[in-house]
């Protein structure tokens, strides 16, 4: 940092030297976004190893892996990178790209909610869909301090890899790395006993973008489309307030992150209609172009093609998926697609893979 008073000329060369770092920086990230076929892999806890066989298909650009903070560290400040080692060595060896899905919420670990504020509530989807868990206000301070603390041990671990293009923003999140909060009726009645309010759940949105810009200035940073809670800021129902917040925080993300955000809808299937309204592909769509956009399929094409669009024909659900997804807005379409490990491991699938990966060729 230069002193006050140092020559006029030299403080005009820190300046040009910022500007230039600044438009190499973006100049990189508009040459190397996420893109393509993306294979989604799930942690299984019980196993030591990954499987990554999936990496070896050609018509898959990256890989997405989801795997829980209480399987990483499950002791306050000594996390198990075994598994995401395991992971970046064999994206970088075979050129892939790498997306990092970590949940927090539901699946923090024992430790991140003593001395913090929490409710129980029943997990509202996934595998584990209704089990009752104990999930930690969004934002409460000692819970965003502790996940923050290990963001930052994953950002010095890994931010400096080659394949390492985006990371999942999380923290006041409960099942995935969707910004949804349980939300049925006894669950709002819950959520208005702990006094919550939309300004509370956007700072934190807000406070969680800041901190993921700062320590990821290498990676894009991606959301999964959600909603708010029906609670406005007078603790009253308010069924508005689910847009309203949900616009609220994708401004805020699009504020703070500019070009380095990725926003995903995670629940694309092959099914007749474009989901228009407050949620769905079409909202994603519309940022086509602006900022970096993708999607995650709803499940497995070959373990449940009625849900996804083909009952009975899993390459014809994969495909009625891929071309919903690939709808062109303003003559682009989005920059990613991910689809479930089962499906890219399927023999029955793999020329409907190679037709979506042909798509981001073109």
């Amino acid at each position: 940092m230069l002193m006050r008073g140092a020559p006029l000329t030299a403080r005009l060369a820190v300046l040009a030297g910022g500007l230039l770092f600044c438009a190499a920086t973006l100049r990189a990230f508009a040459e190397h976004p996420p893109t393509g076929l993306v294979v989604v892999i799930e942690n299984k806890a019980q196993d030591d190893r990954l499987d990554l066989r999936p990496l070896d298909n050609p018509s898959i650009s990256g890989v997405a892996l989801q795997i829980r903070w209480r399987d990483i560290e499950p002791v306050q400040g000594k996390p198990d990178w075994s598994k995401l080692d395991q992971l970046f060595a064999a994206a970088e060896s075979s050129k892939k790209w790498v997306q990092l899905l970590i949940f927090a919420g539901f699946f923090s670990p024992p430790w991140t909610l003593e001395g913090a504020k929490s409710a129980e509530f029943p997990l509202q989807y996934g595998p584990s869909k209704g089990t009752v868990e104990r999930l930690p206000m969004p934002w409460d301070k000692v819970y965003l301090s502790r996940w923050f603390a290990f963001v930052k041990q994953l950002s010095e671990r890994y931010g400096k890899s080659p394949a390492f293009r985006v990371v999942a923003a999380g923290g006041p999140t409960s099942v995935s790395a969707e910004f949804t909060l349980p939300s049925d009726p006894e669950d709002v009645r819950i959520w208005l006993k702990n006094s919550y309010t939309p300004r509370k759940y956007i700072e934190a949105w807000q406070k969680v973008f800041q901190v993921y810009a700062a320590d990821f200035p290498n990676q894009y940073v991606s959301l999964s489309l959600g909603f708010g809670l029906t609670i406005n800021d007078q603790g009253k129902r308010d069924p508005r307030e689910r847009v309203r917040t949900k616009e609220a925080v994708i401004n805020e993300a699009i504020g703070i992150l500019g070009r380095r955000f990725a926003l995903q809808y995670s629940n694309l299937d092959g099914n007749r209609g474009t989901d228009r309204g407050p949620r769905g592909t079409d909202l994603v769509l519309g940022y086509n172009g602006r900022i970096v956009t993708g999607f995650q399929l709803r499940t497995s094409c070959e373990h449940n093609s009625g849900n996804m669009g083909a009952e009975g024909d899993p390459p014809l659900a994969l495909r009625r998926s891929i071309d919903k997804g690939m709808r062109l807005n303003a003559g682009r379409h989005v920059d990613y697609i991910e689809i479930y490990e089962p499906d890219v491991l399927a023999d029955d699938l793999q020329s409907v893979l190679r037709y979506g990966a042909s798509l981001f060729t073109r």
